[in-house]
């Protein structure tokens, strides 16, 4: 049986050579355009080489030479492994991502009127955000008349900081926004995950 015609000459084709040879994010080796690079990494002697001498460091210590500050006078070119490089980048990458991702901001609401009890429970909720390092943004909602209330408000908001010391710090002072007045709490927990 037959296969399909793929389009073997189409810039999307699978026979295409350009497709093939992708362009690498640096350029390595025989790549390097500059006639003088500055020499870094480990086991070489840190300085300007001009362009060959360089890559025969590299070949020698069986390594690529990678630029990794084109901008730079005269370009910065490590000798490492490329491949590694490449990975140990990702894997960066990737971390980072994740990090930024588990990082949220979790809302918590108050009253100016809100019982011990119902304080008690919300304290307890954003005292976990804060240990699973999200931020919490505590808010007191005036509705009505209550605006005139607002030192309670501040007061709630202040009670909270307080009772969640261990665990987070606050970004500021309460702060009002027409009918809210919020907090900002930043989780401590960093501090402690280095320390361990």
């Amino acid at each position: 049986m037959a296969l399909p015609f793929r389009g073997g000459s189409g810039a999307g084709g699978r026979f295409n050579p350009r497709y093939k040879q992708q362009e690498p994010e640096h350029r390595i080796n025989e790549r390097i355009r500059s006639l003088q690079v500055r020499l870094v990494g480990d086991n070489v002697t840190v300085g300007i080489y001009p362009i060959q001498e360089a890559l025969k460091i590299a070949q020698q210590l069986e390594l690529d030479l990678v630029e990794i500050s084109p901008n730079a006078d005269p370009p910065v070119c490590k000798a490492i492994d490329y491949k590694k490089f490449l990975y140990e980048k990702k894997r960066k990458e990737k971390e980072m991502k994740a990090n930024a991702k588990q990082s949220e901001v979790k809302e918590v609401r108050f009253t100016p009127g809100t019982d011990d009890h119902d304080f008690d429970f919300k304290a307890k909720h954003a005292e976990k955000f804060l240990q699973e390092g999200n931020k919490v943004k505590a808010y007191v909602q005036f509705k009505g008349r209550a605006i005139m209330f607002k030192e309670r408000g501040e007061l709630v908001l202040l009670k909270f900081a307080e009772r969640l010391a261990e665990v987070g710090q606050p970004e500021s002072l309460p702060k009002l926004e027409g009918k809210r007045m919020f907090l900002m709490l930043t989780p401590k927990t960093a501090k402690k995950k280095k320390e361990a």
